[in-house]
Parts: structure tokens; sequence; C-alpha cells
């Protein structure tokens, strides 16, 4: 069974049909928020980074929210591969201890984990990201407006319900309650943000880590980050809230490594089945998902996920044998892009 599905929007398919691919094509990589589902794509990510990109010298702009600003930052690390090996092995085996009866762990429990692990990892290394000679790095967070300019117990929860009523109404009008702040190694944004309430931060040493986590703190799974250095005062949240999928308006062709075909505007969305239908904005994106049947033939017949944290609550091994599991099954998906790639045959693409 083939793994791999390849998808195109109606701009990249023209250019797949006249010019095929090279690396020197592609100006944008994208990395979605979705939690344990990226583990999937980590030999995709390796052999983007550590052999295919090596084949050009041009800037590529990466831009991540949640879990995917974690793998675009690690791609910027020297000798990517193993950086991006150190983070699929750390992911598989957080572990959070939990107390007799206590089913999951708090939010502060995971904030103050994650942003040790996040030390470990990025420490004394975080100059390499900022200034790679070729990757200008873009991350994404939701940053709170009115009820969510401050995490409260109760405000919290009422302004997220505001949030939610506003995009079900129109998604624009999400931005009186959330902006998206997006912190940069590079002046220019790689798409056009007038689609949504927008802020552009410089990232540095000094807010590389809170931004980072910031992106990743999923709402009451973490706690906001608040006081990022050189950023609007409030709280911040995961990217993925305001750009659950990055479906934004791309300059240039945008190579996306997905979990699925559909690549959804923002979290909020996910059940707004009308909003994941591809738009104008994906015309030069081509994604690279797996089939939904092979999928099935996966641990447990899915992607990991979030929901393995409570069916796994006090079984690590568990969890690890069945991500790990995915992981590697997921080889599969780097191994058909670069025979595809070898032998393009452009009547595998499908329509996005």
């Amino acid at each position: 069974m083939q793994a791999l599905r390849i998808y195109a929007g109606p701009k990249a398919l023209v250019h797949l049909r006249e010019h095929g691919l090279q690396p020197e094509h592609v100006k944008v990589i994208p990395g979605a928020a979705g939690g344990p589902k990226g583990l999937l794509l980590g030999p995709l990510d390796r052999f983007l980074f550590g052999e295919w990109l090596l084949k050009s010298s041009h800037p590529v702009d990466l831009v991540g929210a949640s879990i995917g600003a974690w793998r675009m930052a690690t791609a910027c690390l020297n000798a990517p591969v193993q950086a991006l090996q150190r983070l699929e092995r750390d992911y598989i085996h957080q572990h959070y201890e939990l107390s007799e009866g206590q089913k999951r762990p708090t939010a502060a429990q995971v904030s103050e984990e994650f942003g040790r692990n996040l030390t470990t990892f990025y420490g004394g290394r975080i100059d390499e990201v900022l200034h790679h000679p070729r990757y200008r790095l873009h991350v994404v967070t939701s940053h709170g407006q009115g009820l969510l300019h401050r995490e409260h117990p109760w405000l919290t929860p009422l302004g997220y319900a505001g949030a939610f009523l506003r995009n079900l109404v129109h998604r624009p009008a999400m931005g009186a309650s959330l902006e998206r702040v997006v912190f940069s190694t590079h002046a220019e944004l790689p798409f056009d943000a007038r689609d949504f309430r927008t802020q552009q931060v410089p990232l540095t040493v000094d807010n590389f880590m809170p931004a980072v986590q910031a992106s990743c703190s999923i709402p009451f799974v973490l706690q906001a980050v608040h006081h990022i250095p050189g950023a609007p005062t409030g709280a911040y949240w995961d990217g993925g809230i305001t750009d659950y999928h990055l479906h934004l308006n791309y300059q240039g062709l945008v190579l996306y490594p997905h979990f699925q075909k559909a690549v959804v505007p923002g979290w909020l969305d996910k059940a707004l089945k009308w909003r994941h239908q591809a738009t104008a904005f994906l015309d030069n994106t081509i994604v690279l998902a797996p089939d939904p049947e092979w999928v099935q033939t996966l641990p447990n017949g899915k992607l990991p996920d979030r929901s393995d944290f409570i069916t796994y609550a006090h079984d690590l091994s568990g969890r690890v044998k069945a991500w790990t599991g995915a992981a590697l099954a997921s080889q599969q998906l780097a191994d058909e892009f670069a025979e595809w790639l070898h032998n393009p045959q452009v009547d595998r693409v499908r329509p996005l």
C-alpha cells in the first residue's frame, strides 16, 4: 500500500507540469499545529532539511505554529537530522507524573516541564536558529484581547466562548478576542497578513524561549505565557488557535508536509467543515500527506494524538510503543517522496 498522497493547488500543479520540482523552487515550508500528529512528519523533515534542500542555497521561509514551530525551529539548528531525531525522541518520551486518582497533569505541571525541556533542547544554541544562513523562521502565536488579555480562572473560559461565537459568524471577527502575533527572524512575512488581525515582532535571544513556548501553549492544557520581551503586553497562547494549519495567503511556491489533506484555518474551525476546503490562498501550495487508508495500518488505526495521553495515562511504555511504531512507519512517506522526486509522475498529483 502506498503511504504518500501528493496534492497541489492549481498554480502549483501547472508549475509541476512545466518545471517539475527542484529544491530551488521552494520558497516556504509551513509546520502545522496538531500535537502528536506531527510525529508522522519526522522522516519527511529529516529528508527535506538533511538532504534535499541542501542541493540549493536560496533563502526559505519556515512558518510554524505549536509543534510546527518546534519542528521548524529545530530545522534551523546545526546538524538538523540529529536535532530532529532528538525532537522526535523527546516528544515521544515526554511524561508527567500523576498523583493518586489524577487523570491528567495540571496546566501548571505541563507548562513547567515544557519550559524546562525547551531550555534543555535549545540552551546555548538559539543563535544557530536566529542566524541561520538560509532559513528565516516565523513563529506564530495567538495574543489575547479583551477578556483574554490576561489569563484568569473564569474570564478566560468566557473569553474563549466569545472567540468561538465571533469565529462562527466571521473568522476575521475573532480578531477582537485573539490576534495573530508572529515572531520572525526576517523583517518580511512570506504571506499577506491582511486576512486577520496581525502583528509582527522580531525574534531575539531574549524572547525565543517564551515565544516558542507560547506557540505551543494549548489553552487549559498549558498556561498562557505573559510578558514576552519586545512584544505587546498580555497573554499568549498556542499559535494554532488563530492559525491551526496555517491556511495563509503565501507568496511563492509552498511545500507543505502535513498529516492530512485539509488545511484548516483556525483551531476553532475544526468542526466547521465548510472551512476545510482549499481557497485561492493555497493555489501555489503542494501538500504531502498520508493516505487515510494507510493511516489505518498504524498502531491503534490512527494518527498519534493528544487523547493518547488519557488512554495511556498510567502506561507510559504503551504510549511510547504506539508512538514509536507510528514514527517508524512514517519513514515510508519520506521514501516515497524521494522516489517521486527521482521519477516525478505528475499524474499522481491530486487537486488540493
